[in-house]
């Protein structure tokens, strides 16, 4: 007998996550009836147009005190007017049982995405703005990524050994960098997914990797996403030149990029099923790694 696979969105079983959305949606007094997926690969995000706002189930086992530190970051940026998407004024996050659901307004989309070079305004406004009278957490790259080795139990243990050895190699290279910008608040994801068209600009999403550090990291992530997705460098070098620095010009870059794109490579193998699509393109992603080889194009998981 064929055993179907049960169908999992954003780390939940499929009749669990619309348990969860429509309890959270009465709860806040939100109407659920034209619910339709955007996203269940990390999280589960819902549209409900009908009601102008989008739903955001924190991927199970999440901890609901990091959904409130991300609900006061929101909060406070809105009170600062930075362009951020904004939160509902409901009172957040809405506690199904262990699951944290937070509602944002809905702002609809063209089909392209956000050039990179838009991203460059809000994020250098985010990387000069005074810390919120709250705790930032810091950033620990190398710790994230020995936590995310540990769990990936897909993996076979060549690839585990690989990944292991080359952290350690990193972390020494990486206390050899000297940083050229002040430290401050990260978006810590930036990408083109991670900001939406907002008339001729764009707004910041996305907040549960904020965090205290070097902005050369956030600029890191931006030209990798450039490079690896098939944005181009004509695309990275618009958003540089608007930023006002190019981190690829940085002595610091080839080890900041090698570690930034190998915590993208453990966090997606950390939640990779054996047999499934993401798990073959995370051990691509590893051999590439292995070769050197830059250049390689990712599949967007």
């Amino acid at each position: 007998m064929t055993t179907v696979p049960e169908t999992r969105i954003g780390g939940f079983a499929e009749p669990e996550v619309f348990a969860v959305l429509e309890t959270a949606c009465r709860h806040a007094g939100v109407d659920a009836s034209d619910a339709k997926l955007l996203r269940g690969h990390t999280n589960a995000v819902y549209l409900l147009e009908s009601a102008g706002a989008v739903v955001k189930i924190a991927r199970a086992g999440t901890p609901v005190d990091d959904v409130r530190r991300t609900v006061a970051l929101v909060q406070w940026l809105m009170a600062m007017k930075f362009p951020t998407v904004e939160l509902l004024p409901v009172e957040q996050p809405v506690l199904v049982g262990p699951h944290a659901v937070t509602f944002w307004r809905h702002l609809p989309q063209p089909r392209q995405a956000v050039p990179a070079a838009h991203l460059a305004d809000p994020l250098r406004t985010l990387h000069q703005l005074p810390l919120p009278p709250f705790e930032i957490r810091s950033l620990d790259t190398v710790a994230a990524i020995r936590r995310s080795i540990g769990v990936a139990a897909a993996l076979p243990g060549s690839d585990l050994d690989f990944l292991g050895a080359h952290v350690s190699e990193l972390e020494a290279g990486l206390a050899r960098v000297r940083y050229l910008l002040e430290p401050g608040l990260l978006q810590g994801d930036p990408q083109h997914r991670n900001a939406l068209h907002s008339n001729d600009a764009a707004v910041l999403c996305d907040w549960d990797t904020a965090c205290f550090g070097p902005p050369e990291l956030d600029l890191v992530t931006v030209e990798i996403h450039c490079r690896r997705f098939g944005y181009g460098r004509s695309h990275y070098e618009e958003f540089a030149d608007r930023y006002g620095f190019d981190v690829t010009a940085w002595d610091g870059y080839p080890v900041l990029r090698d570690l930034r794109e190998l915590r993208m490579v453990t966090t997606n193998a950390k939640r990779a099923p054996a047999g499934s699509e993401t798990l073959a393109e995370v051990r691509r992603r590893i051999v590439g790694i292995r070769e050197s080889d830059a250049e390689m194009r990712w599949n967007i998981l």
